[in-house]
């Protein structure tokens, strides 16, 4: 129960309650609904909403519309290496990850895109929006663009496999190596922070990479915005 009187505000004492239920994980996974939690500490569904809004600033849960409200899991390690994806760091620690193939269209790359994968100006290439999936939430917004005509139909079993990586070795480019790592933290557009289920005043991290086959050639340029309250980035060069 919440102590009146006491000279702090109701959500302020609620937020602190479970925010050390949190810290010492006898809070986990889902949170109780906005009924219960207001049953158990005597208060109105305001003051825990106001309450769960400032965990959510503090980034201890993440508040899914039309799901509830999730304590925050651990991050997942994104390793920068030189030959290293997203989905390797996800083998690594053992979690489930894919592609969501939102749409493709080819398109007259802009300067800087065909700068990027060393294409003469105005040659097209094959645009991909899609989303990184890890155990069924929403981690990335990504952007990814692909030489053509070396690609033709790669949209395809993009879309089937789910894995960029297996994609590319059906294309003949058994492996590919990073050529160029560029990271920013950004406010996310409106539209990527309803795609990432998160507030548009919290910041994503922005990573731009260029991928080349073993010959040195550029076949691919993403663009991801990682969901900041979900991956944190390790640069490993070597790698």
């Amino acid at each position: 129960m919440v102590e009146r009187g006491s000279g702090v505000s109701l959500w302020r004492q609620i937020e602190e309650t479970l925010a050390g239920e949190i810290a010492a994980k006898t809070l986990r996974d889902r949170l109780p609904n906005e009924i219960e939690l207001a049953g158990r500490f005597g208060v109105n569904r305001h003051t825990i909403r106001r309450a769960v809004q400032a965990l959510e600033a503090r980034g201890l849960v993440r508040i899914e519309q039309g799901r509830g409200t999730f304590v925050q899991e651990d991050l997942i390690d994104y390793r920068l290496g030189r030959k290293s994806r997203f989905t390797h760091s996800l083998e690594t620690q053992r979690l489930a990850g894919r592609s969501r193939v939102l749409n493709s269209n080819e398109i007259v790359a802009k300067e800087d895109i065909c700068a990027l994968l060393d294409l003469p100006p105005n040659s097209r290439v094959l645009q991909v929006d899609s989303l990184d999936l890890v155990d069924d939430r929403t981690v990335g917004v990504c952007t990814q663009y692909f030489p053509l005509p070396r690609f033709n139909g790669f949209e395809a079993p993009y879309a089937l496999s789910g894995s960029t990586v297996a994609t590319l070795r059906e294309f003949g480019v058994p492996e590919c190596s990073r050529k160029l790592s560029r990271v920013a933290a950004r406010l996310p557009k409106p539209e990527t922070a309803q795609l990432l289920a998160q507030p548009k005043t919290q910041p994503i991290l922005y990573v731009e990479s260029v991928y080349a086959d073993p010959t040195g050639v550029p076949v691919e340029y993403g663009i991801t915005r990682f969901a900041g309250d979900a991956v944190q980035l390790l640069f490993e060069p070597e790698l």
